[in-house]
């Protein structure tokens, strides 16, 4: 019996010939010849670019008229408003702290190239800081700025007192080592949440990261305060970036759902997609996530902030307008809770940066 199961086993191997079987036959030769005893390659030797394949056009479909029986209309979470709320409590806070030690907390943020979105994201972060009391400094360097300018102005943050968190707005140029800028950032004042020791905190069970990247932590702020229960269910992320998909994956995780990830390379992501609970889209590419993608009930998050280029458009003051990873005509038909773009996770992404700030602030000053 043992040996006809083997035997079934292997024919079963052969027949489905999947890629990574046969990139693994590949490394055990590979491993034979180089006298290596783990077949295993270096994991950055695995990693691939993430080049996802866009919609053929950027606009949304009405659903077919088979549907309509099945058809609803999502709640629509107020991303803004409840970020309000919760900027609300943090203003109060560092009132407070002024008024006992007579200190605030600090954010420097280190901007590099003259990307629109990022431009706004950071405008819009300072903006915020000001509401709320929350001291600010931005340091902007070219496009051509090389690495060791970067990591001075690091190194400065550093060793400021006043300065309690530190932000890296990402991408960066590709001619910097984006790992190495990062890693440079004191743990204590990691705001953003992407040092390593802060991912692996958070992967790990009985374990607390200083602080839990912004994003991810404003998706599950929004799934808390509107009711949804991720205990158990089925979720899925699009896309597997080091800023949103790894660590919202791992959030998630922590939080007991049962988590799948779908990314450029996924067969079948539409399938994958529509058997989820919980949807958190987070690609960068407008419209990928249609309606054939959602069951009916799902909960949609979407973090995709996609600048599309509307110059023509006089009423798009910065010359773009920006569009989510979900076509959300068709998504607010199925899904029975949506986020909107903009509106939605982005308002609490700088709120949550607004809170890593305030308890990093309260760590170095040792306030209550």
């Amino acid at each position: 019996m043992m040996m006809m199961a083997r035997r079934t086993m292997r024919r079963m191997v052969g027949a489905t010939a999947w890629p990574w079987a046969r990139a693994t036959r590949s490394l055990s030769l590979s491993a034979i010849n180089d006298n290596r005893i783990i077949m295993s390659p270096p994991l950055i030797t695995l990693d691939l670019p993430e080049i996802w394949t866009p919609p053929d056009s950027h606009d949304c479909n009405p659903l077919p008229q088979r549907n309509c029986s099945n058809l609803q209309t999502a709640t629509v979470i107020d991303g803004k408003s409840i970020a309000e709320e919760i900027r609300s409590g943090i203003d109060k806070e560092v009132r407070r702290m002024k008024e006992s030690i007579g200190k605030v907390p600090g954010l420097a943020v280190i901007l590099v190239g003259e990307r629109r979105d990022s431009q706004t994201y950071v405008r819009n972060k300072i903006k915020a800081c000001e509401e709320v009391g929350i001291k600010s400094i931005v340091t902007e360097f070219a496009d051509g700025c090389t690495e060791d300018e970067v990591l001075n102005a690091l190194s400065n943050y550093n060793q400021d007192s006043s300065i309690n968190g530190i932000l890296v707005q990402l991408p960066l140029p590709q001619h910097l080592d984006e790992g190495k800028i990062l890693d440079a950032v004191s743990l204590e004042k990691d705001v953003d949440g992407f040092h390593p020791l802060n991912i692996g905190n958070l992967a790990m069970r009985g374990r607390e990261p200083l602080f839990i990247p912004c994003t991810p932590k404003g998706c599950i702020e929004l799934l808390i305060r509107s009711g949804v229960e991720i205990m158990g269910k089925n979720a899925v992320v699009i896309g597997r970036s080091n800023i949103v998909g790894l660590p919202t994956s791992l959030l998630l995780q922590r939080h007991h759902a049962t988590v799948s990830i779908v990314h450029a390379l996924t067969k079948n992501p539409e399938q994958i997609t529509s058997e989820a609970d919980i949807v958190i889209a987070a690609a960068g590419v407008a419209n990928l996530v249609r309606g054939s993608w959602l069951k009916p009930g799902a909960v949609v998050l979407d973090v995709g902030t996609c600048p599309v280029d509307v110059s023509v458009d006089p009423s798009c003051e910065y010359g773009y307008r920006l569009m989510g990873d979900v076509c959300y005509e068709e998504a607010m038909r199925l899904a029975s809770v949506i986020t909107p773009v903009p509106g939605g996770v982005g308002p609490m992404t700088v709120a949550m940066l607004l809170s890593n700030t305030l308890d990093s602030a309260k760590r170095a000053y040792g306030f209550t």
